[in-house]
């Protein structure tokens, strides 16, 4: 396997690198590779842009500047979407109203 050497990384995108390592206790050199496997849109057998790639525990780590009131809210819809059940959720079995929000 060919290796690539990446110049020119900023402080932020290596210390990034670094904390996703320690807290997935992953190499340095995984997290870059499933970093470009997923911004390439790449599974690992070649399939390009496969939605199957997806993490779908990524959905539950929280990134960026939330408040206690907000990662509450947050944690708790995904707790809930994680107990109901496939069709739960589906058109079919929701009531929607014929009548727009605000109404």
């Amino acid at each position: 396997m060919p290796d690539i050497v990446i110049r020119h990384i900023d402080n932020l995108m290596a210390e990034r690198i670094k904390s996703l390592a320690k807290d997935r206790q992953w190499s340095i050199n995984d997290v870059v590779l499933h970093a470009l496997r997923h911004g390439l849109g790449m599974t690992p057998s070649g399939n390009v842009f496969a939605e199957t790639m997806l993490d779908p525990g990524e959905l539950t780590v929280l990134s960026g500047q939330w408040d206690a009131r907000e990662k509450a809210a947050f944690q708790e819809a995904v707790q809930a979407l994680s107990m109901a059940q496939p069709t739960q959720l589906s058109p079919s079995q929701l009531a929607l109203s014929e009548e727009p929000l605000g109404s």
